[in-house]
């Protein structure tokens, strides 16, 4: 025999809303088609026995009325759930469908407030795509522009692609396989969005991965453009335009009509002819001051948008170039004093003291759904971030040469770069980006401070851009060592600076360190030898210095000898790097390479 198909759909309430759900409940069951099956799933966190048996009476052969109680999923978030008004903690319900429902790969979640006149299967038979959900645009953020200004300016999201979550279908597989509901929650512990509550969560992490509805599966009574309702699938009774509290609001006669199906009518006709003008006062009140909300929060400069994108960025861009003449000059006088004396190791910059990286301090693999979150909006920041450079021509690429000598890896790899500049890493994300290797990452060996020490816009890059810190402490270095084998091992890519120390705009390559080399030898995979040249820009810097041009020299890959010891084979890798290196500079720059240093380290290559 035949199975019908299971459409299972999903509501989120509490005793005061379940007179209006059952309004819904009938719109539905009225315009179901026999060839399917309706699995209804009322999730609350707990329900009056008679509310609960008078939904229940709609129970029939194809449409079934089922109640979840979510109250233990609640408990373990319901100190951080923010409400306000005529919000309940129910809205937040939708955000555990996909773990108490893993039989489920997709379904409908519907608001109570609305009526449908469609089958409902025709919304559920949409196909999603790699989308995580499919919802149509919230008409208050298009039709009202405090409410478009919010989600502009505190959430980065264009106004006309913010979706209204009381009318979704939901991609439950990617939801469980991208770990949406963690996102949130790790979402809510970072950041407090008050306007729409967790549809603004929703459209923070759903952004980009949205399948739109036409109008007409969530047609709000307040539009006031022209709509053929011949289109008409859903009407979605929001804000103050409730046929239940108000006289001529659109489309009340559809409300009604079902209402009176339902063994509510009586009490739902008794709230309407009871709901008093002080009530209707408080209704305007909790819109204005909504408002007032909203643009409060366009006001404040702390919120989730300007924090982790546009206000940072601009900010930050000013920073770069606001850097004291004398400050340059004074570094390019300890380069030379520091050359002459061989001190190639050292720092010339004036960086805060380091602090122990202890073991608990540090998430190398990111394993954490917090490490994970706070990397994907590092790596978001950061490239916003290194485009606007590149635009405004704070960070000039000239050309990448040799970048089929990585592009073409099999394996994991040390990737090694001379080191010149604070922002020298942009350069290297910039030659990584063209190898196409978007399921491979590249990850950057950093010194103990800089993941320690550093606040700020930089010090959040530090900690969080697929970076790996050294640290003083034994234990700490056993996880970083374990950390290195397990990416090689991914065939994945590190970052090494192998001369350990940063010198502003110095040209030389400087004598090499074994770190680099004792990682690929330890878990025999090549390394991969980058050179960076630059050359003086017409543009001037604000400190006075013109902006260098790079180009970008990638070297075939330098592959352990089998025939060889380790130390031996270190030996031989670092010397091959270093020459490779020392090769580019002399003939870029037409020059033999020679140290300014009291004792003979032209030959001295390595320490």
């Amino acid at each position: 025999m035949k199975t019908n198909k299971e459409i299972p759909i999903f509501f989120a309430v509490d005793d005061n809303y379940a007179p209006f759900l059952a309004v819904a409940l009938q719109s539905i069951k009225d315009n179901s088609s026999k060839n399917y099956n309706y699995s209804v799933f009322i999730l609350n966190a707990g329900l009056k026995e008679d509310i609960k048996k008078k939904l229940a009476e709609m129970n029939d052969n194809n449409y079934s009325i089922s109640f979840v109680n979510v109250q233990s999923e609640l408990m373990k978030i319901d100190s951080k759930l923010h409400t306000r008004d005529y919000y309940t903690k129910s809205t937040y319900y939708r955000l555990f469908i996909q773990k108490l429902f893993p039989q489920y790969d997709k379904a409908i979640y519907l608001d109570s407030d609305i009526i449908v006149t469609e089958d409902i299967s025709k919304l559920f038979n949409i196909d999603l795509g790699t989308n995580l959900v499919a919802g149509a645009v919230e008409d208050v953020m298009t039709n009202i522009d405090v409410f478009g200004q919010y989600v502009e300016d505190c959430l980065g999201i264009n106004r006309y692609k913010f979706f209204n979550a009381g009318i979704l279908v939901i991609n439950l597989k990617l939801f469980r396989d991208e770990n949406i509901e963690e996102q949130f929650v790790a979402l809510l512990t970072k950041y407090k969005f008050t306007v729409t509550q967790d549809e603004d969560y929703l459209n923070v992490i759903c952004k980009d991965r949205v399948y739109y509805l036409d109008d007409g599966w969530n047609r709000s009574p307040m539009k006031n453009k022209n709509f053929d309702n011949k289109n008409l699938k859903i009407v979605h009774y929001k804000i103050n335009f409730k046929p239940w509290h108000y006289d001529n609001i659109e489309y009340e006669d559809l409300f009604w009509k079902y209402a009176k199906e339902t063994n509510f009518y009586e009490y739902i006709k008794n709230i309407k002819d009871s709901y008093s003008d002080e009530q209707k006062k408080k209704d305007d009140i909790s819109y204005q001051n909504l408002e007032k909300l909203a643009k409060s929060e366009i006001e404040r400069d702390d919120t989730y948008f300007k924090i982790i994108n546009k206000g940072r960025v601009d900010s930050l861009l000013k920073e770069t170039e606001i850097v004291k003449a004398k400050d340059r000059t004074d570094v390019l006088k300890r380069i030379e004093l520091f050359e002459e004396n061989g001190w190639f190791d050292v720092d010339v910059e004036n960086d805060p003291p380091s602090k122990v990286l202890m073991p608990n301090k540090v998430d190398y693999l990111q394993k954490k759904l917090t490490s994970k979150i706070a990397r994907k909006i590092a790596y978001s920041t950061a490239r916003k971030f290194m485009n606007r450079m590149l635009k405004e021509k704070q960070l000039i690429i000239k050309d990448v040469i040799g970048i089929e000598n990585w592009k073409n890896l099999d394996t994991g790899a040390i990737i090694t770069c001379n080191h010149f500049n604070a922002m020298d890493s942009f350069a290297m994300q910039y030659a990584y980006d063209l190898t196409g290797f978007k399921k491979r990452k590249m990850y950057k060996v950093i010194r103990e401070g800089n993941f320690t020490s550093f606040g700020g816009f930089y010090g959040f890059l530090m900690r969080h851009c697929n970076t790996l810190p050294l640290s003083s402490n034994a234990e700490t270095m056993k996880k970083f060592i374990s950390a290195v084998d397990t990416i090689l091992k991914k065939r994945e890519f590190i970052l090494v600076y192998p001369e350990q120390s940063m010198w502003w705009n110095y040209k030389k390559p400087k004598p090499l360190k074994k770190g680099a080399f004792n990682f690929a030898v330890r878990n025999n995979v090549p390394v991969v030898p980058i050179f960076i040249t630059m050359q003086d820009s017409d543009i001037i810097a604000k400190d006075g210095f013109p902006i260098q041009e790079y180009t970008i020299h990638i070297f075939k890959p330098i592959y352990p000898n089998k025939t060889i010891s380790a130390r031996e084979n270190i030996e031989f890798m670092m010397q091959k790097n270093y020459d490779l290196w020392k090769e580019c500079y002399e003939k870029t720059y037409g020059i033999p390479l020679v140290y300014k240093n009291k004792q003979d380290t032209q030959n001295k290559k390595s320490k």
